[in-house]
């Protein structure tokens, strides 16, 4: 029977941990710079951008999409709070709460859409958003039919012009979201900086029956800007 030396046995293994910990930390290393600068993954807590996406739905962000052209009329994005339209958020107390923060920011885990909100851009900076013309609304003077929206925009009217650097959005269940017709009094009248915007909604991914792309409809596209 053959032995195997210690000393060697303990190399081997040493640098066999050694191997597995450089690809771990490579793979992490990667993982986090794709989550920074390219994509990140979220779930959707609530049912504010319903049928478009719905409760639990697991979405990807593209950062880099909104980076090389902009923000644009008819995307759904993913924005920070840009204060005031959340309460207060409670983070998930101890190691539990730690290990998800860590996984989240490493890209192994989606990211609650807590301090983040996902709606659907409607007006960009110098558009006239409007409401509302037989519960539709009117942008730069063209009344526009939305068939991702079910039912009317109604609950608040306003008639404003968006300001410079700032998108106004809304969300697809118009009468189950807290959007920018209840932030009308915050001073840029209810619009949002564009700099708040984490990036565009590019799929769903899970579950497997709503895997899909979500798109821009061409018809916010064919509005002439003012």
């Amino acid at each position: 029977m053959r032995f195997i030396n210690g000393s060697k046995l303990r190399r081997s293994l040493a640098s066999g941990t050694k191997e597995v910990a450089i690809v771990v930390v490579t793979a992490l290393v990667i993982s986090s710079l794709i989550r920074i600068l390219l994509l990140q993954a979220f779930y959707i807590p609530s049912a504010s951008m319903e049928t478009t996406l719905m409760t639990n739905d697991k979405i990807i962000v593209s950062k880099v999409a909104t980076r090389l052209d902009g923000v644009r009329r008819g995307d759904v994005v993913v924005f920070v709070d840009p204060g005031g339209w959340l309460g207060d958020i409670e983070p998930t107390p101890g190691i539990k709460g730690q290990v998800q923060r860590a996984l989240t920011f490493i890209g192994f885990l989606p990211t609650n859409v807590g301090e983040h909100l996902v709606k659907r851009v409607v007006g960009v900076a110098g558009d006239n958003v409007k409401c509302c013309e037989d519960g539709k609304l009117v942008i730069n003077g063209v009344v526009i039919t939305e068939p991702h929206t079910e039912k009317p925009t109604t609950g608040v009217d306003f008639n404003i012009t968006v300001p410079p650097g700032h998108i106004f959005v809304l969300g697809d269940n118009r009468p189950n979201s807290r959007d920018s017709r209840y932030q009308l009094e915050n001073g840029s009248a209810g619009s949002i900086p564009v700099k708040s915007v984490v990036g565009r909604v590019f799929g769903i991914v899970w579950p497997t029956d709503r895997i899909s792309r979500v798109t821009n409809p061409a018809l916010y596209r064919e509005i002439d800007s003012k």
